[in-house]
């Protein structure tokens, strides 16, 4: 094989359009932009979201429900409830390392916080970044623990 047999494969090459090369081209007479108007001229054209007289598109976003102001400090916690902490035996330390191994988060980067759907009918010690008020009163009134990790 040598350079002259090298070629693309099929269908992967394919010529570009030449417009205003005659009417045979199909791209001829208006180089398919139409006929008159702002759009068929040489420099015509509108700028991007431009919206004709109403307000830009651009300039509304501030003002519509629902878009405000998102906080660039916000943290989000892998949220884990006491019913998945009810399969685990007595007297084990959750943490979130033990958490990741048994497939209840899926990152360790991600701090957690424990929530309080489901009962606890075993004494926990659970190491967790947050808990709810509810969570830490049934896993103490299990005979459990709780105890804060500083993030």
């Amino acid at each position: 094989m040598k350079l002259h047999d090298l070629k693309p494969n099929e269908g992967a090459h394919k010529d570009r359009k030449r417009k205003g090369r005659g009417t045979g081209s199909g791209y001829g007479n208006n180089s398919g932009r139409g006929r008159k108007g702002q759009n068929s001229r040489t420099s015509g054209g509108v700028r991007l979201y431009h919206q004709g007289g109403n307000l830009p598109y651009y300039r509304k976003l501030p003002f519509m429900r629902g878009v405000g102001f998102r906080s660039i400090n916000r943290v989000r916690y892998a949220e884990v409830n006491l019913e998945k902490l009810s399969d685990f035996p007595a007297d084990t330390e959750i943490t979130p390392e033990i958490l990741l191994e048994s497939g209840i988060i899926n990152d360790l980067r991600t701090p957690v916080k424990i929530l309080g759907r489901g009962e606890v009918s075993v004494a926990l010690t659970v190491k967790a970044h947050k808990i709810s008020a509810s969570a830490k009163e049934k896993i103490e009134s299990a005979g459990g623990s709780v105890i804060l990790i500083q993030a």
